[in-house]
């Protein structure tokens, strides 16, 4: 991934954006973090957080006028969050601060005139930078104009405290009666390294040497004479802005320092004082509430009202896509984040991808993230690219995808593959299409569905099975996917390139993008233009509908989907996330097949959000929910009359029969429409095997098909190849078909062969050379 494209990506994602509250504060105080603290009474802590980023905080925490608070997000939701008095809460309750830490003393001596806040300030954040600080004042007590905030708001104490911090940090003090020539300012000059004139009771001096003639930047406060910086804000005290007043001062002892470390002074100061903010907080689900009220207006919040009050704070954050997203959760970060990983391990020389490896691949590739989110950021195309950089680098774990890219070769292979014109016809109109995974999951239905439109559609309809190559776009292998591209067109071509009639939502999408001059409709839309009367009226019932993530822009789709469900008498219960904002089921993407522990779960949160029974149109989703436990049902359980009274009922397809269901369906239809005598069976496949439920599951759960566990016992048979067990009165076999060594435990059992286990590992026994 390109720094630029990079940097592109990065700026999309705002959850490390700054609240209103933080961008909307002069001095950028993290409110967030402070608020959060105060919510569990942590008082100290509040305090820390305020300190952090608030010079002489037990002044300024009291005095501050709250731009924040007009900001607040939660005043959209109520009132805004009593921010202000928060802050002289917990400096009234905080006991513990930290002394601030000081860097390195440095040879530089800077001259402040002023005592008002903006030079108190200057010096403050100067000491901490390591130079040597002479605060130049007319009076001997420091901060004379905050003597006039009431004592109730500011006490005494509380000045005393902070300016004594700071005489600590090596302030010192120069009182100065009168301001002898106008040219005692040049004196300063040549006395010190850099001198700042702050604006709080410095109009006589402006006057007398001159400096209101001077120009001052606004960014920098700099002026045409060499180190000389000047506040412009106007005569201090209670009345005028405090907080305006600390960042003039922090300003100021930011340009300070960039001019005595001979640095732009200009560079990356965007950001210095209020700025607005990109970060998007969603006020869904939030209670609108008021303000806490006080008891005591002059003791302030009581320790429980202030708990309270900042318990409102609803933590402003963006996260949209985490929240709906449980992979991009289960991570524990953000997209920006994830970014950065994926783009600095693609760096990498030497090390271990294997972080990125799992987190790329277990991305669904739905495009969820990329509706709710207010820049369109798409981690599937983020995750994707790294899939295409790791297989194209040698860094692709095989392990990853190999189960997924091996179906779909099954789907393809000649034993389950077939591209036919409709019986009895040397030309097809229309060709039905109804994806692999119908043709595993619901062999009966392609069976039902190509008879119905066989009466319905004119001019002939032919019949293609097989996949349309997805696995292998959604693994990276390009080399795969043309391949499977190239055999779907060549079918398509020689039954005269028919309209294709599609029930997959995903093949949809797919020949989409892939093939553009192929003319396509979905089933649904076929059905739905059928005569009334048509599908099992009344057998519905209530259903919540569950849209598959690759229908999410397919309104035409969505639409013929719900007007047959109405016209069949369901009453339609929208899910929370449906239509565009549709959740994956777990299995798109490859998830399933790279983290399957994640793509229960996913099915099982789907699964989770109606108590209504579901029901969907894609053969893939009904089987990954239903593998969670839910009550699901494909849409053509209800058009066409099945086998099971209770459709819904049906558990999830295993991978094994998946892959035997499409062989089969072949077979039945090569043998039933068209009349053609059964294909040549293998040696392998005439082995009956006797599986329990439990080594079915174990089976199942690592991806083992019986077609493997035949192969391995037909060798062994054969060749006599096999380990025996006389305790167990069991053989033990292997087989490495490819990249896989497959070994079986067995037993013969009448005609057949009790499997008692089955496992496989990628290790290889070589000889070595010499």
């Amino acid at each position: 991934m390109d720094q630029k494209k990079l940097r592109e990506l990065e700026s999309k994602c705002v959850q490390e954006e700054a609240p209103q509250c933080v961008a909307a504060c002069p001095i950028h105080v993290d409110v967030r973090a402070f608020l959060a603290r105060a919510a569990k009474g942590a008082w100290d802590e509040a305090i820390q957080v305020l300190a952090a980023s608030m010079p002489l905080a037990g002044i300024v925490g009291r005095i501050c006028d709250h731009p924040c608070q007009l900001e607040c997000k939660r005043a959209e939701a109520g009132d805004a969050i009593a921010i202000a008095d928060l802050e002289r809460a917990a400096l009234k309750r905080g006991r513990k601060r930290k002394k601030p830490s000081l860097a390195p003393a440095k040879d530089q001596r800077v001259a402040v005139v002023g005592e008002g806040l903006s030079g108190l300030v200057a010096a403050w954040d100067l000491l901490q930078k390591g130079y040597a600080i002479s605060i130049i004042s007319r009076k001997q007590r420091l901060g004379e104009g905050l003597r006039e905030f009431p004592e109730e708001i500011l006490p005494e104490a509380a000045i005393e405290d902070e300016i004594g911090h700071l005489l600590e940090m090596g302030a010192a003090i120069r009182v100065v009666r009168e301001i002898e020539s106008p040219a005692w300012i040049k004196g300063l000059l040549s006395e010190f390294d850099a001198v700042y004139v702050a604006p709080e009771g410095n109009d006589e001096l402006t006057a007398q040497a001159g400096l209101e003639r001077l120009i001052i930047d606004p960014l920098t406060l700099a002026t045409g004479e060499e180190g000389l910086f000047i506040g412009k804000r106007k005569q201090g005290g209670a009345a005028s802005s405090p907080i305006g007043a600390v960042a003039e001062g922090r300003r100021a002892a930011t340009s300070i320092d960039r001019f005595l470390q001979k640095v732009s002074l200009t560079a990356g100061r965007e950001r210095e004082g209020p700025y607005h903010t990109r970060l998007y907080t969603s006020l869904e689900g939030v209670t609108p509430a008021c303000v806490v009220p006080m008891e005591d207006r002059v003791s302030g919040y009581s320790d429980r009202e202030a708990v309270a009050e900042a318990g409102r704070c609803i933590g402003c954050e963006c996260m949209e896509c985490v929240k709906a997203c449980l992979f991009l959760d289960r991570f524990k970060a953000f997209p920006k984040r994830y970014v950065r990983q994926i783009s600095n391990d693609e760096t990498m020389v030497m090390g271990s991808h294997g972080p990125t490896i799992r987190l790329v691949n277990s991305c669904s590739l739905c495009g969820l993230c990329e509706v709710i989110c207010p820049n369109d950021l798409s981690m599937a195309d983020v995750c994707l690219d790294g899939r295409t950089s790791l297989v194209s680098r040698g860094k692709m774990a095989p392990s990853a995808h190999d189960v997924a890219l091996a179906d779909m070769l099954s789907s393809n292979s000649d034993k389950a593959s077939l591209a036919l014109h409709e019986p009895g016809k040397e030309v097809s109109a229309y060709a039905f299409f109804p994806g692999c995974q119908m043709a595993a999951i619901h062999p009966e239905h392609v069976k039902s569905t190509y008879e119905y439109l066989r009466t319905r559609l004119k001019g002939g309809t032919g019949l293609m099975l097989r996949c349309c190559g997805a696995p292998a776009g959604w693994a990276a292998r390009q080399d795969l996917f043309e391949e499977a591209m190239a055999g779907l067109s060549d079918d398509w071509g020689r039954l005269g390139k028919p309209v294709m009639v599609l029930a997959c939502p995903t093949c949809l999408q797919t020949l989409r993008r892939r093939v553009p001059e192929m003319e396509m409709v979905t089933l649904w839309q076929v059905l739905a233009r059928s005569p009334e009367g048509v599908g099992r009226k009344g057998k519905g019932g209530r259903l919540a509908i569950h849209d598959p993530c690759t229908a999410r822009h397919e309104p035409e789709m969505q639409n013929a989907v719900r007007e047959l469900l109405a016209r069949m008498g369901c009453a339609i219960e929208e899910l929370p996330l449906s239509r565009e904002r549709t959740e994956c089921c777990g299995f798109g993407g490859l998830m399933s097949a790279a983290n399957p522990p994640l793509a229960r779960d996913v099915a099982r949160r789907r699964a989770d959000q109606s108590r209504t029974d579901y029901v969907t149109y894609c053969a893939m989703c009904r089987n990954a929910l239903a593998g969670s436990g839910k009550r699901v049902t494909h849409i053509l359980d209800l058009f066409f009359s099945g086998s099971s009274p209770d459709p819904a009922a049906i558990t999830a397809v295993g991978y094994s029969e998946r892959s035997e269901n499409r062989l089969r369906l072949k077979r039945a239809l090569l043998r039933t429409l068209w009349g053609k005598k059964e294909e040549h069976m293998e040696k392998y496949e005439r082995i009956e095997l006797l599986i329990t439920e439990g080594v079915a599951a174990q089976m199942e759960e690592r991806r083992i098909l019986r077609e493997d566990v035949q192969k391995v016992i037909c060798r062994a048979e054969e060749t006599g190849m096999r380990l025996y067990s006389p305790e167990l009165k069991r053989y033990r076999a292997s087989l490495r078909p490819d990249q896989v060594t497959y070994w079986v435990e067995y037993s013969p059992e009448g005609k057949g062969f009790r499997v008692h286990s089955a496992y496989y590992h990628r290790m290889e026994v070589v000889k070595e050379s010499g």
